[in-house]
């Protein structure tokens, strides 16, 4: 796959909402406030979103939060966890609603923004300011002064909830596989998880275990207050993260208290140790 570092000054966008008169609204008035977007391509529903996404690779992607058969919110999850080469990041994400004051409220402290339905110039205009500034902080990282914002698995996990009106419930034990034995680990003695092709090996200060599920559907079943995906092929306990530091080639390495593995940090979450 070609790596590709965020446009800033050519941007391109997908746009996904199953209302044909809101795409084409959103497009006309995204037009006006930011003429230097493209939109390269539409769809009516989640799963189409998430196919041009892949085929794609857009910097940016509008999704309804309420669309039929895989929701906003479902497909913002398959794209977080889509495959990317090392120099290239996910797509920022905007959630297009209609006024709902939990869905809204779960965006105060989330990795992204959203646009109010019917989408109003002035709303857009201030989302697009914040957009420009994500992704110029994204291609130039060094130089950014942008805050921080939370990992995008929290804000997904408080759109679910409030969205869906069902508390999230998370695990608590880990069944594993350490040697011929199962074991049952309790997951506040996880330091990390990371995934290959087949297995997730479990890793506490004491063991090292295996699973067979895979960190797309862990990261949906962690409290993500306490675990961060720091890379497609990992997740770390935030107490358990000693430090971070840079590599020769710049990468942001973090170092696990209680182990002496060092965990490397994609560009796609590199904003979540910002300024170290």
């Amino acid at each position: 796959m070609t790596s590709t570092a965020p446009n800033v000054s050519a941007p391109r966008a997908v746009l996904a909402d199953d209302e044909r008169l809101m795409r084409d609204q959103l497009r006309a008035r995204l037009a006006e406030v930011w003429p230097d977007l493209t939109i390269v391509a539409e769809a009516k529903n989640g799963l189409e979103a998430v196919e041009l996404v892949q085929e794609h690779r857009p910097d940016v992607v509008f999704l309804d939060i309420r669309m039929p058969g895989m929701t906003g919110v479902q497909a913002a999850r398959e794209i977080a966890q889509m495959e990317t080469g090392d120099d290239e990041v996910l797509p920022e994400i905007v959630f297009i609603t209609a006024y709902d004051q939990y869905a809204v409220e779960a965006f105060e402290q989330g990795a992204t923004d959203y646009i109010l339905k019917p989408a109003e110039v002035e709303r857009l205009k201030r989302m697009v300011e914040r957009l420009q500034a994500r992704l110029k902080a994204r291609a130039h990282p060094e130089s950014s002064t942008e805050d921080a914002p939370a990992p995008l698995q929290q804000l997904l996990h408080r759109l679910a909830a409030n969205t869906g009106g069902q508390p999230r419930t998370y695990l608590k034990w880990i069944q594993a596989n350490v040697g011929a034995a199962i074991q049952m680990i309790p997951i506040e003695e996880v330091l990390f998880f990371i995934s290959d092709e087949k297995y997730t090996r479990v890793q506490t200060a004491t063991v090292e275990a295996l699973i067979r599920k895979p960190i797309k559907e862990l990261v949906d079943e962690v409290d993500p207050e306490r675990f961060w995906q720091i890379h497609r092929s990992t997740l770390v306990a935030v107490p358990a993260i000693a430090g971070v530091t840079r590599d020769y080639r710049g990468r942001q390495i973090v170092a696990v208290k209680g182990h002496t593995e060092k965990l490397e940090v994609s560009r796609s979450y590199a904003h979540l140790f910002k300024g170290m």
